[in-house]
């Protein structure tokens, strides 16, 4: 069972840091800030939550788990919120989202070109 158990953990780990990695090349490679932080806060917080998963895998039903989970949740609720608050106060400032220019599609609605 400890070796299920590694097995689950090392594969939560290497998520995490792959969804981790993934967020910190979204953050070079989009174009707006919109976008940055919606890379950003998606990546944080999958990669955040598959690595505190693994440890507490690792730690198991210590002090040590309650922790983690305390940390899991703590994550949970405030990357999000964190990123909405910025998006509200980068709208209210003015900024707008770099939006593709959009063609006329043939019923009168506004597409992608």
């Amino acid at each position: 069972m400890s070796v299920l158990i590694d097995i689950a953990s090392w594969l939560c780990l290497a998520g995490g840091g792959f969804f981790c990695l993934v967020g910190g090349i979204g953050l070079l490679r989009m174009p707006d800030f919109y976008t940055r932080m919606h890379a950003a806060s998606v990546a944080e917080t999958l990669g955040a939550g598959l690595i505190l998963l693994g440890l507490l895998l690792q730690a198991g039903f210590t002090l040590t788990g309650a922790k983690l989970v305390m940390i899991g949740l703590l994550v949970f609720f405030a990357s999000p919120t964190a990123s909405h608050a910025l998006a509200k106060a980068a709208m209210s400032r003015g900024l707008k989202p770099l939006l593709a220019d959009a063609a006329p599609l043939p019923g009168g609605e506004r597409g992608v070109s």
